[in-house]
């Protein structure tokens, strides 16, 4: 299973089109943040309202359900950058250069496939959703306090729709480290060994604690 990764960047236009791509995933992925620690102040207000003043949030579940679309969705392009999904590499991870990014290759234009595909199908659900001219009684919409769920439906073609723009660039990525044969190709994310990983948290932890001495 793979572990963090570092992705490295230099001056070229794929490192560029990388890193603005990147702001815009960080943005979303604290945009899911929020909605997180919102919902849990909601889950407070809950059972503070319901064990206090016997009086619940209407329609808790609906909202809960609602968020979940957005925190499980908008951050799935960066964890894409920063390999953070769980992968089996015990296969890869025996390769090195050409070969291997011959595999990064094919894995990603394969994970490319289903993302294409499951994007064009979350958007015609979408679209099912967002029938305004379907009777009030048959809008899809949540059971209890009968919020529209369009919007929890559009999020998901988008962030996969991103997901697949991080997708394209990690392939070019790869495809440039598999012509030049380069052993730290740009704009893809780097596995870490554990020697790696352990020196990049000593190195973290370092700096925080100096920041902190600075402070004081």
């Amino acid at each position: 299973m793979a572990g963090p990764s570092l992705v490295r960047e230099d001056g070229s236009i794929l490192s560029r089109a990388d890193r603005s791509l990147h702001r815009i995933e960080t943005g979303l992925t604290l945009v899911a943040g929020i909605v997180i620690f919102l919902l849990m102040l909601l889950a407070v207000g809950q059972i503070l309202g319901r064990k206090l003043l016997n009086a619940p949030v209407p329609g808790f579940i609906d909202w809960v359900e609602q968020a979940m679309a957005v925190f499980a969705f908008l951050g799935i392009a960066y964890c894409q950058r920063v390999g953070g999904h769980i992968r089996m590499d015990i296969l890869i991870g025996q390769l090195r250069r050409r070969w291997l990014w011959l595999a990064e290759i094919v894995s990603t234009l394969l994970m490319l496939f289903l993302t294409v595909v499951l994007t064009i199908g979350s958007w015609r659900h979408f679209q099912r959703a967002f029938d305004w001219n379907a009777p009030m009684f048959s809008r899809d919409s949540s059971i209890d306090i009968a919020l529209p769920l369009w919007p929890a439906k559009l999020l998901v073609p988008l962030a996969l729709g991103l997901l697949a723009l991080r997708l394209l660039l990690q392939l070019w990525g790869y495809v440039r480290a598999l012509r030049e044969g380069t052993e730290e190709p740009i704009a893809v994310p780097m596995i870490l060994s554990a020697a790696e990983e352990a020196a990049l948290e000593a190195e973290h932890v370092q700096g925080a604690e100096a920041e902190i001495r600075g402070r004081g």
